[in-house]
């Protein structure tokens, strides 16, 4: 049977993500500890993939996730998933807001509850957990008073919702993904997204802009790019890339071989299919077939006719 890991416990956003994905319901879900935890049981072999945290679209990048992705031994992206996120505040049966004194729940869900917290909860603690399901689960051992948490947590932990909907942005989404040991990728689609990490060979006056540029000369946007500490001291930092695309497309490929040739190190996660479906739009001159014309012109040249 097809294992696959998520951040745990049990009633997590992750555990919907993972839940959307087609056969996931056939094969064993294992909650695991931590992000880190997930990945270093999918490297071992323990795990046949794992779904993390990527992104959100209030909160921006799970650092943690970009992190271990980075470094150690390499991992494949073969999927994505969007969750919209939407918040409970749940207790035990029984509690009324009024008793609230103390709320659990994850930094990522504080940051996108601030608001509603710092108005309808002004007096009460927030403490802060590992996952939003590890601050219901506390709740429902009688540690905390209540928790933020997907509303999916309720029924795994006998809760109920004091309110609904407490989040302070209508509209949240996290882009989740879920990785396996590299092989190779799901076939393009048309609509695909390549994920990669560049590290620059040193730092210099348009590093950066030498990096994009391989991007731009071949019509290839990028749908996120941030930089991170590469833990090789200060001032030194790698590229979290996401663009779209597929790596088997030629403008594709080659805008990768170009950062192999320039960079101190290129890691590509994978190309996989886009979860909203959103086709790339491809200026003229960049599709295959153009950069085949190109290249029978160029051989035509090169052999003298």
């Amino acid at each position: 049977m097809i294992r696959y890991g998520y951040l745990g416990p049990a009633g997590t956003f992750t555990e919907a993500a993972l839940r959307s994905v087609p056969g996931a319901d056939e094969a064993e879900l294992v909650p695991c500890a931590s992000v880190p935890a997930a990945l270093e049981a999918v490297r071992g072999g323990e795990l046949d993939g794992a779904m993390v945290p990527l992104e959100n679209s209030v909160e921006g990048s799970v650092a943690t996730t970009l992190d271990e992705l980075a470094h150690g031994d390499p991992l494949q992206v073969v999927r994505e998933a969007l969750v919209p996120v939407g918040f409970n505040l749940l207790a035990r049966p029984g509690t009324t807001t009024a008793d609230v004194r103390v709320v659990a729940t994850h930094p990522h869900a504080e940051a996108q509850c601030r608001r509603w917290l710092r108005t309808s909860l002004p007096d009460a603690e927030v403490v802060l957990a590992p996952s939003t399901a590890e601050a219901a689960k506390a709740v429902a051992e009688g540690r905390y008073d209540a928790a933020v948490a997907a509303p999916i947590a309720a029924g795994h932990y006998g809760l109920v919702a004091l309110a609904e909907d407490v989040q302070d942005n209508e509209g949240a989404v996290t882009r989740f993904v879920l990785v396996s040991q590299p092989g190779p990728p799901p076939a393009p689609t048309g609509a695909d997204r390549t994920t990669l990490f560049a590290f620059i060979a040193d730092d210099h006056t348009g590093a950066l802009l030498a990096l994009l540029t391989e991007f731009a000369v071949r019509g290839i946007n990028l749908t996120r790019i941030e930089s991170r500490p590469s833990g090789d001291g200060l001032g030194r930092y790698f590229f979290s890339i996401d663009c779209d695309g597929h790596l088997t497309e030629a403008r594709v490929g080659e805008a990768l071989a170009a950062l192999h040739r320039t960079c101190a190190d290129v890691r590509v996660l994978g190309s996989y299919p886009r979860a909203d479906g959103v086709a790339a739009q491809v200026p003229a001159g960049t599709t295959d077939g153009d950069y085949g014309a190109a290249t029978a012109w160029l051989t035509g040249l090169r052999e003298g006719g």
